[in-house]
C-alpha cells in the first residue's frame, strides 16, 4: 500500500478542463492501494503564476505539465534530467526531499512505447507535423529507434519543410505522418493539418497524439487511403504510468 499521507498531484496547463491525466489518476487512486493519493488540475492562464502556485501548495509531489507550458516552466525548475535537457520541453515534474523541482519528459516514453510495436522495416522516415514541446519529445523518440524525421511547420527553419512544400514525393519518402499541432482536438474537432492526404498508402502510420476525439479528421482522412491510424491514448497512458514511477521511486 502506499503511504497513508495525503499525496497530492496534478496538472499544469492552460483550459484543461477536458484533461485525460485528472481522470487517469483519479481512476487509478479509488483502490485502496492507493489511500491518501489526489489528482488534480492546476489551471494557470500565465506561466508566471507557477511560483504563486507552488507556495500555495506546499505539499505537492509531482505534476504533470501540459499545452503550453512544455517549454516555458523550463526556467522554473532547479533541476532537468538528462533526456528532458536534450529534448527541451518537461511534462513531469518531481518535488524533491530536498524541496527542490525536477523536470523529466515522458512524453518521448509514451510515445515511443506506443508506435514501436507497428514499425515495420520500411518505416524509416518520419513527418513531424508542429515544432512545439510535444514535437521534440516525439523527435527523440524517432532518434533512439533510429528513425529519420523531418519537421513540417508554416515558417522556414532549420530541418524543417513548410506544409505548402509537401508533394507525392516527400509522401514516398516519409511513410510515418505524426501530428503534434492540437488541431482537431475536441470542442475544436472539425480542424485538421493543411496536408495532401492524397498522397497517404497502405504503407503509412498516421500518428495523432491526440486522445480526443479517439478518430481526429486527421486519422479519419488517412484511414480513407489505407494508412494504419493511431491515436494519442496509449501515448498518455504509457506516460502517465511513467511519470508515477518516476514522482514515487
Amino acid at each position: 500500500m502506499i503511504d497513508s499521507l495525503k499525496m497530492r498531484y496534478g496538472l499544469l496547463g492552460r483550459n484543461i478542463s477536458y484533461s485525460f491525466s485528472k481522470s487517469y489518476f483519479t481512476e487509478k487512486f479509488k483502490t485502496s492501494v492507493f489511500k491518501g493519493c489526489s489528482y488534480e488540475n492546476f489551471d494557470i492562464q500565465d506561466i508566471n503564476y507557477f511560483t504563486e502556485l507552488i507556495k500555495n501548495n506546499p505539499d505537492l509531489r509531482g505534476l504533470n505539465v501540459t499545452i503550453p507550458y512544455k517549454e516555458a516552466i523550463l526556467p522554473f525548475l532547479d533541476k532537468l534530467s538528462k533526456k528532458a535537457s536534450v529534448i527541451g520541453a518537461v511534462n513531469t515534474i518531481k518535488f524533491t526531499k530536498k524541496g527542490k523541482l525536477k523536470g523529466y519528459n515522458t512524453d518521448y516514453y509514451g510515445f515511443k512505447k506506443s508506435l514501436e510495436p507497428h514499425l515495420q522495416p520500411h518505416h524509416t522516415k518520419a513527418l513531424i507535423l508542429g515544432t512545439g514541446g510535444a514535437a521534440k519529445g516525439v523527435a527523440f523518440a524517432l532518434d533512439e529507434l533510429g528513425i529519420f524525421y523531418t519537421f513540417v511547420s508554416r515558417e522556414n527553419r532549420e530541418k524543417t519543410i513548410r506544409y505548402d512544400l509537401l508533394n507525392a514525393t516527400i509522401f514516398e519518402n516519409h511513410s510515418i505522418i505524426i501530428n503534434t499541432t492540437p488541431l482537431g482536438t475536441s470542442p475544436n474537432t472539425n480542424q485538421y493539418p493543411a496536408i495532401p492526404y492524397e498522397f497517404f498508402t497502405p504503407k503509412h502510420i498516421a500518428f495523432d497524439l491526440i486522445y480526443n476525439p479517439a478518430e481526429t479528421v486527421f486519422l479519419k482522412k488517412a484511414k480513407k487511403h489505407g494508412a494504419l491510424t493511431i491515436n494519442g491514448l496509449e501515448m498518455l497512458i504509457q506516460q502517465a504510468e511513467k511519470a508515477w514511477r518516476i514522482w514515487n521511486k
